[in-house]
Protein backbone atom coordinates (compact mmCIF):
# COMPACT_ATOMS: atom_id res chain seq x y z
CA UNK A 1 0.00 0.00 0.00
CA UNK A 2 0.94 3.65 -0.51
CA UNK A 3 1.72 5.65 2.24
CA UNK A 4 1.89 8.85 0.76
CA UNK A 5 -1.43 9.68 -0.43
CA UNK A 6 -3.29 12.53 -0.17
CA UNK A 7 -6.06 12.77 1.29
CA UNK A 8 -7.40 15.88 1.15
CA UNK A 9 -10.78 17.03 3.72
CA UNK A 10 -11.04 20.35 3.29
CA UNK A 11 -14.84 20.15 3.00
CA UNK A 12 -15.00 19.41 6.35
CA UNK A 13 -14.50 22.84 6.93
CA UNK A 14 -16.68 23.86 4.24
CA UNK A 15 -19.71 22.07 5.42
CA UNK A 16 -19.22 23.08 9.32
CA UNK A 17 -19.16 26.63 8.10
CA UNK A 18 -22.34 25.94 5.75
CA UNK A 19 -23.79 24.45 8.68
CA UNK A 20 -23.54 27.25 11.09
CA UNK A 21 -24.55 29.73 8.24
CA UNK A 22 -27.95 27.36 7.50
CA UNK A 23 -28.37 26.15 11.12
CA UNK A 24 -27.74 29.01 13.15
CA UNK A 25 -25.66 26.94 15.41
CA UNK A 26 -22.63 24.79 16.02
CA UNK A 27 -23.53 21.62 18.49
CA UNK A 28 -26.56 21.35 21.18
CA UNK A 29 -25.89 22.28 24.53
CA UNK A 30 -26.18 20.15 27.51
CA UNK A 31 -25.53 16.91 25.40
CA UNK A 32 -23.14 14.17 26.21
CA UNK A 33 -21.34 13.94 23.70
CA UNK A 34 -20.93 10.39 21.70
CA UNK A 35 -17.82 9.78 19.31
CA UNK A 36 -18.98 8.36 16.16
CA UNK A 37 -16.46 6.68 13.34
CA UNK A 38 -14.80 9.69 12.27
CA UNK A 39 -14.11 10.79 15.81
CA UNK A 40 -17.45 13.50 15.30
CA UNK A 41 -19.82 14.26 18.10
CA UNK A 42 -22.93 12.27 17.81
CA UNK A 43 -25.84 14.20 18.89
CA UNK A 44 -29.60 15.39 17.82
CA UNK A 45 -27.86 18.16 15.92
CA UNK A 46 -25.71 16.95 14.08
CA UNK A 47 -28.34 14.02 13.12
CA UNK A 48 -30.54 17.44 11.89
CA UNK A 49 -27.48 18.63 10.12
CA UNK A 50 -26.64 15.53 8.27
CA UNK A 51 -29.91 15.27 6.67
CA UNK A 52 -30.15 18.42 6.01
CA UNK A 53 -26.56 18.67 3.97
CA UNK A 54 -27.44 15.45 2.46
CA UNK A 55 -30.60 17.19 1.15
CA UNK A 56 -29.18 20.31 0.32
CA UNK A 57 -26.26 18.19 -2.07
CA UNK A 58 -29.44 16.21 -3.58
CA UNK A 59 -30.55 19.71 -4.78
CA UNK A 60 -27.22 20.49 -6.06
CA UNK A 61 -26.68 23.38 -3.46
CA UNK A 62 -23.66 22.09 -2.36
CA UNK A 63 -21.16 19.63 -4.23
CA UNK A 64 -21.03 15.75 -3.43
CA UNK A 65 -18.01 15.74 -1.16
CA UNK A 66 -16.81 12.88 -2.46
CA UNK A 67 -16.69 13.90 -6.03
CA UNK A 68 -16.71 17.67 -5.16
CA UNK A 69 -19.36 18.23 -8.05
CA UNK A 70 -22.73 18.93 -7.66
CA UNK A 71 -25.11 16.47 -8.51
CA UNK A 72 -29.03 16.89 -8.52
CA UNK A 73 -31.87 14.10 -7.67
CA UNK A 74 -34.61 16.15 -6.25
CA UNK A 75 -36.81 13.05 -5.14
CA UNK A 76 -33.58 12.44 -2.96
CA UNK A 77 -34.13 16.09 -1.53
CA UNK A 78 -37.77 15.43 -1.08
CA UNK A 79 -37.46 12.52 0.67
CA UNK A 80 -34.91 13.66 3.09
CA UNK A 81 -37.25 16.64 3.86
CA UNK A 82 -40.10 14.68 4.38
CA UNK A 83 -37.83 12.09 6.94
CA UNK A 84 -37.15 15.24 8.96
CA UNK A 85 -40.95 16.23 9.19
CA UNK A 86 -41.59 12.92 10.37
CA UNK A 87 -39.14 13.00 12.66
CA UNK A 88 -40.44 16.58 13.86
CA UNK A 89 -44.01 14.62 14.35
CA UNK A 90 -42.30 11.81 16.32
CA UNK A 91 -40.26 13.46 18.43
CA UNK A 92 -43.15 16.19 19.42
CA UNK A 93 -42.81 17.08 23.02
CA UNK A 94 -39.41 15.52 23.44
CA UNK A 95 -37.06 18.32 22.48
CA UNK A 96 -35.58 20.78 24.26
CA UNK A 97 -36.49 24.28 22.82
CA UNK A 98 -33.14 24.43 21.22
CA UNK A 99 -33.65 21.33 19.18
CA UNK A 100 -36.49 21.93 18.47
CA UNK A 101 -35.67 25.44 17.18
CA UNK A 102 -33.42 23.57 14.92
CA UNK A 103 -35.23 20.73 13.61
CA UNK A 104 -38.10 23.54 12.89
CA UNK A 105 -35.83 25.71 10.99
CA UNK A 106 -33.71 23.19 9.34
CA UNK A 107 -37.41 22.35 7.42
CA UNK A 108 -38.44 25.56 7.08
CA UNK A 109 -34.92 26.71 5.46
CA UNK A 110 -35.12 22.97 3.22
CA UNK A 111 -38.39 23.75 1.92
CA UNK A 112 -37.62 27.38 0.59
CA UNK A 113 -34.40 26.38 -0.67
CA UNK A 114 -36.37 23.38 -2.37
CA UNK A 115 -38.95 25.44 -4.42
CA UNK A 116 -36.09 27.84 -5.59
CA UNK A 117 -34.50 25.11 -7.01
CA UNK A 118 -38.18 23.57 -8.24
CA UNK A 119 -38.89 27.73 -9.38
CA UNK A 120 -35.54 27.19 -11.63
CA UNK A 121 -35.91 24.02 -12.94
CA UNK A 122 -39.30 24.82 -14.45
CA UNK A 123 -38.14 28.03 -15.73
CA UNK A 124 -39.75 30.40 -12.94
CA UNK A 125 -43.32 28.09 -12.53
CA UNK A 126 -43.67 25.48 -9.92
CA UNK A 127 -45.51 22.14 -10.88
CA UNK A 128 -47.00 19.32 -9.33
Amino acid sequence: MDSDKFIDESWKNSVENEKVHIFGQEETEGQAPAQGDQGEELNFSNYVASLGFQALIFMGEIPNPVTEQPEKNLSQSKFLIDTLILLREKTKGNLTEQEDKLLNGAIYELQVKFMEVLKRENGGEITG
